[in-house]
């Protein structure tokens, strides 16, 4: 159970931040016709900064707000967008009336309270994942997000991957027959950390190495994968279960600096979930393992190995890929088409559209949170070595 004042002493005293097409506007939802989306950023560390990176290149969001509460840090974010005007709070930027929208690049632990507050103050929403930390906290935010009438879209940008969607098109057209499992890494060699310039910022900076505001691993990277696996499924795990632990990084931290999580589908599919601190090898991978063959997607590419042997014999032409299956019997595989833009520009471009044109929301409410939950299962089920069940936590509504 979450400490509400301890939560809230730490928003005070911490860092405060195409694959689907987009064809009709979503019904009831307000929105303007401008060229520009007048945006703020709370949050201007690494990942805030390098949003406000991407929003330059558009050219149809102008950043004039940004809000941090480490001076050092809000300045980094004002040498990017230096028109915009700096916030030693998240609440002082939510009174700024030129504010129409917010992206939330905050601590895990700051999502919802954040999140519900500038609901509350008519801002539209970019929230990062993960969407919130805690069932109690995720419910909350679906609860504001819903009755507000106001755009939240979530960063799980690899729905705005194109690559991504074509993946998902080739599972979902049953090409690769039954998928009964995907087998998910995402490793690197090194500490995870950032850097303090004084010490007494490091638990401010270094937010994802304590429990009570991180989820780690699990929230911070095997999120994205979680969420494409419940994305391509429609669906999410009925059992969870994983472990990890502090096995090399003895430096202090608290949370793991490797996790290894299984999951287990109600139609039978297994998912499994590695990520290590310690070993780099191979980086960002999921392998999707189907009857009739397997793709292997990494950040920007997709690989398709046939398992029909006697087609690739015949040198047949496959019609998803375009390529020739003699490359099948050699043991190679073949590029799957797509276009490979950055899936976190095509997520801001699709955000601004859904605000100003009212186009459907591609990373929405209900799959963040989603994947939220599915986050906070899978810290439990390590924390407290046992298996988790979904149906024993509250069902999340949208209504």
């Amino acid at each position: 159970m979450k400490n509400r004042f301890t939560r809230r002493d730490f928003i005070k005293s911490s860092a405060v931040l195409g694959g689907g097409v987009l064809l009709s506007p979503v019904s009831g939802v307000m929105t303007r016709p401008v060229e520009n989306l007048r945006l703020g950023v709370i949050g201007t560390g690494s990942r805030g900064t390098g949003l406000m990176r991407l929003m330059k290149q558009l050219g149809s969001i102008e950043v004039v707000a940004c809000a941090d509460i480490i001076p050092f840090r809000l300045q980094e974010g004002l040498a990017v967008a230096p028109g915009a005007k700096g916030y030693a709070s998240f609440e002082s930027l939510l009174e700024d009336r030129r504010v129409e929208a917010v992206v939330i690049a905050t601590p895990f632990i700051t999502h919802d309270e954040i999140a519900i507050a500038a609901l509350d103050a008519g801002k539209h929403i970019y929230c990062e994942k993960t969407m919130a930390k805690g069932i109690p906290e995720i419910q909350s935010v679906a609860d504001k997000a819903k009755s507000s009438n106001l755009i939240f879209q979530t960063g799980h940008q690899y729905h705005s991957s194109p690559l991504y969607n074509r993946v998902r098109e080739i599972i979902r057209s049953g090409y690769l027959g039954e998928v009964t499992a995907f087998e998910c890494q995402w490793n690197r060699n090194g500490d995870w950390r950032r850097p303090v310039p004084d010490p007494k910022w490091e638990r401010l900076i270094n937010w994802r190495m304590y429990r009570e505001y991180s989820g780690g691993l699990v929230a911070e990277l095997c999120s994205h994968q979680i969420d494409f696996i419940n994305w391509v499924t429609d669906s999410h795990p009925e059992q969870i279960t994983g472990f990890g632990g502090i096995d090399h990084w003895k430096d202090g931290r608290e949370t793991y600096d490797n996790v290894h999580m299984l999951f287990r589908y109600p139609s039978g599919l297994d998912a499994s979930f590695t990520c290590t601190t310690t070993n780099g090898f191979e980086d960002y991978q999921i392998k999707i393992l189907g009857e009739k063959g397997t793709i292997i997607l990494d950040y920007s590419t997709a690989i398709l190995y046939s398992e029909d042997r006697e087609a690739a014999e015949k040198g047949l032409v496959d019609g998803v890929s375009g390529a020739t299956l003699k490359a099948w019997a050699r043991g190679e595989g073949a590029p799957i088409e797509a276009p490979s833009n950055d899936p976190t520009l095509n997520a801001l471009q699709q955000f601004h559209a859904s605000v100003t044109e009212g186009a459907p929301v591609i990373s929405d409410i209900r799959t963040g949170a989603t994947t939220a939950k599915c986050v906070q299962m899978s810290l439990d089920a390590m924390y407290e070595n046992r298996i988790v069940h979904w149906k024993d936590y509250p069902e999340l509504t949208f209504t």
